[in-house]
């Protein structure tokens, strides 16, 4: 693979064209595409335009550039978290109808967790867990819920290397949390996010029970149930993991 005169492939010169959209933001000025992904303009546009051939991009009007649908394809339809979501939604559908709250399903990636499905309905409460989106391990349920079920070498490595700018939380708080959250089967923070919510999450466990999932739901604080809440999302929890070994 040819590499530019910066020594970077031309895999990675596609890859940070196509990272380089900011969430929520769906067309882009071809000029602030090369500028985020720190490319040349003559080298944007030729990627671009060979990326466009392919649908993986698409130009607009006055030279805007935006995602391209083959790539929302390809993604939706070989994606490692379809199986996932297709065992989940059931499970999430049931729980939404008896809470009328936010429910998400979300995995470990890296040091946070990736959110990829999430329901919702008008009048619930703010969440800040979006579809595609990621939170810092240590400030989401969901997060602390995969963390807390993994290898202690994989707890260890995240732990050694945590660092929290806002100092909410240190290195041995987070341990003793992600102690705790092992012990009791599931994750509670009550106003991290949004001060007037509370988040609960509990792993979905393979059977080596360690976490390829965590099944969420973000309540206000004023109708906090936790011990009816807890089991309920065990139970769907545990029907989740049949339906992926049995997949």
């Amino acid at each position: 693979m040819a590499n530019s005169v910066s020594g970077d492939s031309v895999v990675d010169r596609v890859v940070r064209v196509i990272s380089a959209f900011p969430e929520g933001v769906t067309n882009l000025p071809l000029s602030e595409l090369a500028t985020r992904a720190g490319l040349p303009l003559t080298t944007a546009h030729r990627l671009v335009r060979q990326l466009a051939a392919h649908g993986l991009l698409e130009t607009g009007a006055g030279g805007t550039v935006r995602l391209g649908l083959r790539l929302w394809e390809l993604v939706n339809r070989n994606s490692p978290t379809v199986g996932l979501r297709q065992a989940a939604v059931p499970f999430m559908e049931d729980i939404q109808q008896v809470l009328h709250q936010n429910v998400n399903l979300a995995v470990l990636e890296g040091w946070e967790a990736l959110f990829v499905e999430r329901l919702s309905r008008r009048g619930s409460v703010a969440n800040r867990a979006r579809v595609a989106g990621r939170m810092p391990v240590h400030i989401s349920s969901a997060g602390l819920a995969l963390m807390a079920h993994q290898d202690k070498s994989l707890q260890a490595e995240y732990l050694q290397q945590f660092s929290d700018p806002a100092e909410r939380v240190t290195a041995g708080a987070l341990r003793a949390l992600l102690s705790e959250t092992a012990h009791q089967g599931f994750a509670q923070l009550e106003g991290v996010v949004d001060p007037d919510t509370w988040g609960i999450a509990v792993p979905v466990l393979d059977r080596r029970q360690h976490a390829v999932a965590a099944l969420g739901v973000v309540v206000p604080l004023r109708e906090m149930r936790l011990q009816a809440l807890v089991p309920a999302l065990q139970t769907a929890a545990r029907g989740i993991a049949r339906g992926l070994s049995d997949s």
